[in-house]
């Protein structure tokens, strides 16, 4: 469940934490499997690159670029241009070509950890590398990087002539070390030594609200959301939690296996999802009604709530558990399964349809709140929970009038 609206691009000077590789998209589905068969996963003779037509046109191709072509071509580049490019043919948003660095820094974005100081950064057009937040809890915000810092040096290696992932790579060799860093603050320089280690990326967020309105926002569903999802509620309920708000809005989805464990702790007993491909094979996730979930629950959704997120606001609004606010979900009711070859590299593929607990494919048309609740404008321009945020207030206000709670 993941990407939406576009095909997957690389954004050139702009990574979430220490990141290599492109910038990482979610993957779907949970499934993760190796293509370890003969070939290409045991392809027929009557694929399109057996077509003798399309292997001389290639050939042409290449005798083009070897007679024309300014610069040095790089054999491998190429390759994995073409590779790229068939995938591209499919001329599906949610398909995608990883090489062996793609893939290994996706694995870990889905995995909800990378190695780094727990920083975000940018870089200008000019060079210039900023940092823009340092995360809770990271080893660069307790050795004192701010936001705001320029970056200048790693290590004392002046970093404004490299490019990001030339940064990250320098940064991530002192795994289990500490890096010196060169900022600039106020137009002084200074260093400041960070440790280099595992950070765990935060997916899920809570607070309690007024009237004992617990509130939980989850942004992703990673790895590591359940794991967070549970820490956040064993709080929430030891400060008397009576009812509960839970935040879809802009989710993109995540992974199917961590949203049915997270829905797993709220719906009875019963279907959670299926999913369906193209051979009529049918597969369930099922919730097993051994956790005890007694509170009014609200759920905000909006218009970039998509996949997990739908998968979760539709088995909410299909056993009537809770009550959806906000506005009608993105509509993505596909799953892509993620299978790795054996040099490293992958292919993300649409594999299958996936259906609420009532039997509703969602795909293109999203699903609509049983409370319609627009944004204000105000909110939209606020970072932080307010009371301009005019679809919480309405959730706020749906669950004070539930006479259980």
């Amino acid at each position: 469940m993941d990407d939406f609206k576009k095909k997957p691009q690389q954004r050139k000077g702009f990574w979430r934490g220490f990141l290599t590789g492109a910038v990482v998209i979610a993957l779907a589905g949970g499934l993760f499997s190796q293509a370890r068969a003969t070939g290409f996963f045991g392809l027929t003779e009557t694929n399109v690159l057996s077509d003798p037509r399309h292997q001389e046109k290639l050939k042409t191709l290449e005798g083009m670029i070897d007679k024309y072509y300014l610069e040095e071509k790089e054999e491998e580049e190429l390759a994995e241009g073409i590779y790229t490019g068939l995938i591209y043919g499919l001329d599906d948003p949610y398909s995608r070509y990883y090489t062996a660095e793609e893939f290994e820094e996706a694995m870990k974005e889905t995995q909800g950890s990378y190695v780094g100081i727990g920083a975000l950064m940018s870089q200008s057009k000019d060079g210039v590398v900023t940092i823009n937040e340092c995360y809770e809890g990271s080893t660069a915000k307790e050795a004192g990087v701010q936001a705001g810092d320029l970056l200048l040096k790693v290590d004392g290696q002046d970093v404004q002539e490299m490019e990001l992932t030339q940064i990250v790579a320098l940064i991530r060799e002192k795994e289990d070390q500490t890096v010196l860093l060169t900022i600039e603050r106020d137009g002084k320089e200074q260093e400041i030594p960070v440790p280099v280690s595992e950070v765990e990326l935060t997916y899920v967020t809570g607070e309690m609200l007024q009237d004992q309105t617990g509130y939980v926002k989850i942004t992703e569903f990673a790895d590591v959301s359940y794991k967070q999802y549970e820490k956040v509620m064993e709080t929430l309920k030891e400060q008397g939690m009576k009812r509960l708000i839970i935040d879809l809005r802009d989710n993109p989805g995540g992974l199917m296996t961590s949203v049915c464990d997270i829905l797993n702790e709220i719906l009875p007993k019963g279907l959670i999802v299926y999913t369906e491909d193209k051979y009529g094979n049918r597969e369930e996730e099922w919730a097993d009604g051994e956790n005890s979930f007694d509170y009014p629950l609200a759920v905000l959704v909006n218009e970039n709530s998509a996949s997990a997120s739908e998968i979760f606001a539709g088995a909410v609004k299909d056993y009537q558990v809770g009550t959806l606010v906000g506005t009608t979900t993105y509509g993505k009711g596909i799953v892509q399964e993620t299978r790795q070859l054996e040099d490293g590299s992958a292919i993300k593929l649409t594999t299958a349809k996936y259906y609420t607990p009532n039997g509703n494919n969602i795909h293109e048309v999203g699903i609509q709140p049983d409370v319609v609740s627009e944004l204000s404008e105000e909110a939209r321009e606020q970072a932080e929970l307010t009371k301009e945020d005019t679809q919480l207030q309405k959730a706020i206000e749906i669950l004070l009038a539930d006479p259980k709670g």
